[in-house]
């Protein structure tokens, strides 16, 4: 068993010590839907694309490891990603010192692996590893911290696993072993940290249904939500909105009864294409009743996206990543 190790949260969680508030964007009345990308649905004068906050909408949570919402009053949740291995774990403290400071509840995200790719197994081998037991040491080690902190806490772990493309080792599994590990998992927390709402948080694609674990291990539910202009207009002919993007994992979760996150979010493009999408995210839709928060990822995108497309940039401002 690889040992827990000091490395990526580091820097992550220093990074959130970072302040900055950047206006909020102008309207614009610019609208086009169209196949090919030209001047007019490419064109690109917003300089700060963070959702526009309804004070009568839905919650709103930022993944924000370059400050951008720092300074932000209307943000209730922090969220970060935390690998189970080669990790400091002491790191969640600053973490957590950050959110008390700012009234924010934390989602932490747990993937079963290695950050560094030199060290990641198989699927297979993360699958029967998992099972075996082999890695409850350090889901222990995260819930004994988690138990430590003063911020309200969400865990979600394994995330996107009906996700057939290979993005993540733990996803495609046969759902009968995925539901065992998840279980496995969220009753080490609950063992340790009882008082961890426990997030299932599926990818949104058909035959999620299949990996659900039960009422009992579900207190909410999270999906996954990007929009990218020039995706959109080779994989769907058109521009989707957000409410467009978000119906299809809503629909098939709504079932369960449970509040909805959208636990990753995340848009790309022209203006008249983001505008929607920074405008509408956090608003109170009828279609959507149980949708509770949106959570922004506020940052490049980890792998590349399909028709050579690249790794997109969330970032709510333009960085100086390149592609």
């Amino acid at each position: 068993m690889k040992k827990l190790k000091k490395n990526h949260l580091s820097t992550a969680a220093i990074a959130l010590l970072l302040v900055c508030l950047a206006d909020l964007p102008g309207r614009s009345e610019v609208q086009y839907a169209g196949i090919a990308p030209n001047q007019a649905s490419s064109m690109r004068e917003i300089i700060d694309k963070r959702p526009v906050v309804h004070a009568d909408g839905i919650k709103f949570g930022a993944y924000d490891p370059h400050g951008d919402f720092g300074a932000q009053t209307n943000v209730t949740t922090e969220a970060l990603f935390l690998p189970w291995e080669d990790v400091d774990l002491e790191t969640l403290r600053v973490a957590d010192a950050y959110a008390q400071a700012r009234g924010r509840n934390l989602l932490i995200t747990v993937e079963p692996w290695s950050w560094d790719v030199d060290w990641r197994l198989t699927s297979d081998q993360l699958r029967r590893k998992v099972l075996r037991g082999d890695y409850d040491v350090n889901m222990r080690a995260i819930a004994q911290m988690i138990s430590q902190l003063k911020s309200p806490v969400i865990l979600r772990w394994g995330q996107e696993m009906e996700d057939k493309s290979g993005r993540f080792s733990w996803s495609g599994w046969n759902p009968a072993d995925y539901i065992a590990a998840y279980k496995r998992m969220m009753d080490i927390v609950r063992d340790e940290a009882p008082a961890t709402e426990l997030m299932w948080s599926p990818k949104g694609e058909p035959g999620l249904d299949a990996y659900y674990p039960g009422d009992d291990y579900v207190d909410l539910v999270g999906l996954s939500v990007f929009g990218l202009q020039r995706y959109d207009e080779l994989a769907y002919k058109k521009h989707r909105t957000f409410s467009e993007a978000l119906k299809q994992g809503y629909d098939l979760v709504v079932g369960y009864g449970k509040p909805i996150w959208v636990a990753e979010l995340g848009y790309e493009g022209g203006d008249a294409y983001m505008r929607p999408w920074i405008e509408t995210a956090t608003l109170k839709q009828s279609a959507f009743p149980n949708l509770r928060e949106v959570v922004y990822f506020n940052d490049r995108d980890v792998h590349a996206w399909p028709f050579n497309l690249g790794r997109p940039d969330w970032r709510v401002v333009e960085s100086l990543a390149a592609n």
